[in-house]
């Protein structure tokens, strides 16, 4: 299994549940109910590929593994790597990822019966966007990921939340995609910098004490809330304290 491009599996195989989800045609109730077999038939699966993550994972090497690289843009100077690959922190969080997914899904089983069809592609969208967090080692992909969860998360709020969905969605998402252009100002510095967008190449670039200061501001600063911005090789994103936008949920 060494040899297959198993953190791409990982990734992007929510991606084909996704697509036969969209082809499922005939009553209301009948696309319902496929809907729902094949979002949890694949998130199944993707958590049974993580658990090989986790079995294949050697812990006694600090370096990342399951690495695949390939260049992606490549304009003039200007290069962006599809680049991936994990370490012991994100190894768990991909595996934290790829459970909730099927809890989700497990979860509003029942309780979803308007548009289970988008409901069910939202969270698969999701799901990929989550662990593309959590695996890219190149900080221009991972910003792809990073704020590709809005699009899902945005279509979740505002369609199955409270009775304040929509406020609720348009204040989370423009709270967090405002907030992200400076993310996006720190990873362009860091690109002049050091010349790579590569986050293995920045972990060992020393970089001028006042500029990790405003970079370490401009990553977790967002419209006066402070997250967790950049890949924790440097940090991870989690879930923000529950704030009003959740409260209206």
């Amino acid at each position: 299994m060494s040899h297959w491009p198993l953190l791409s599996l990982v990734t992007f195989l929510p991606l084909v549940g996704v697509g036969f989800i969209m082809t499922s045609r005939g009553e209301d109730a009948i696309v319902a109910r496929n809907a729902r077999n094949i979002a949890l038939s694949t998130s199944l699966i993707v958590f049974v590929l993580s658990i090989a993550l986790w079995v294949e994972f050697d812990p006694s090497t600090p370096a990342f593994q399951f690495v695949e690289r390939a260049r992606w843009v490549s304009i003039g100077g200007f290069t962006i790597n599809y680049h991936l690959g994990i370490d012991g922190i994100s190894l768990f969080f991909i595996l934290l990822s790829t459970l909730l997914t099927v809890l989700c899904v497990l979860s509003s089983w029942n309780s979803v019966q308007v548009q289970v069809k988008e409901y069910m592609i939202s969270f698969l969208v999701l799901e990929t966007m989550m662990v593309g967090i959590f695996s890219a080692l190149d900080f221009f992909l991972f910003y792809v990921f990073f704020e590709g969860v809005l699009i899902p998360m945005f279509l979740i709020i505002g369609i199955w939340g409270g009775p304040r969905r929509v406020y609720s969605a348009f204040k989370f998402f423009l709270y967090t995609l405002l907030g992200s252009v400076l993310s996006l100002l720190a990873i362009i510095a860091v690109y002049f910098q050091t010349g790579s967008s590569d986050i293995e190449v920045a972990l060992t670039h020393g970089f001028p004490p006042d500029l990790q200061k405003w970079l370490w501001l401009a990553s977790r600063c967002r419209c006066g809330r402070c997250t967790l911005g950049f890949p924790t090789r440097m940090s991870k994103r989690r879930p923000p304290a529950r704030s009003s936008w959740l409260g209206c949920c």
